[in-house]
């Protein structure tokens, strides 16, 4: 199990490349992070979470151009509303149709993406491509502001933790654009008037 302070590291990437998981920070909160295209990786983080099935996870990505690997095109009006907070911390759920990525979105025929504003997240998201990324729990249960509580959810479990310290963050705000209509669907970091 590897320990380090800073996210953006060789052994990381390696571990998140070959369908590793871990805890890191995110621009948000700490997140139980792997590749959201191994799926072998989100069926790991939904077990380790004791998370419900049926509910998609937040995927980060680095650029827009991410979103292609999921097979999502964005009309230019919808470009132009996530760009007023992207980079941000702000989820938006796009729709997703494609059945290849079922293990991502669970039946619900959609996903939430979010291209945060920190610049060794982005780093990292650069080598490793986009992570599904929830809060470091279990299912219910508070997100770890810590290292230490993160390991008293994971412990062992995981291949790698990112201490950075206390995190006494928001949850991302998340929204879902639908008929050109943005609708705010949780509140957290960003105040977002619709």
């Amino acid at each position: 199990m590897t320990l380090t302070t800073k996210i953006m590291n060789a052994d990381i990437v390696d571990i998140l490349n070959q369908g590793g998981v871990g805890v890191l920070p995110t621009d948000t909160l700490y997140g139980l992070v792997g590749s959201a295209l191994q799926p072998a990786s989100v069926e790991r983080v939904y077990k380790l979470r004791q998370r419900n099935m049926d509910k998609p996870m937040i995927i980060l990505i680095s650029s827009l151009d991410d979103l292609e690997l999921f097979e999502i095109a964005l009309d230019d009006e919808i470009i132009e509303k996530v760009a007023s907070f992207w980079p941000g911390q702000v989820s938006v759920i796009l729709p997703c149709q494609n059945e290849n990525f079922q293990y991502l979105h669970r039946g619900k025929n959609s996903l939430a993406f979010r291209w945060p504003a920190r610049k060794d997240l982005l780093e990292l998201l650069d080598q490793t491509g986009p992570l599904v990324a929830p809060s470091a729990n279990i299912e219910g249960l508070e997100p770890a502001r810590t290292i230490e509580e993160a390991r008293g959810y994971f412990g062992e479990k995981v291949d790698f933790y990112v201490n950075q310290g206390e995190i006494d963050s928001s949850p991302s705000t998340i929204v879902i654009i639908d008929d050109g209509e943005l609708r705010v669907v949780r509140d957290g970091a960003v105040e977002i008037k619709e």
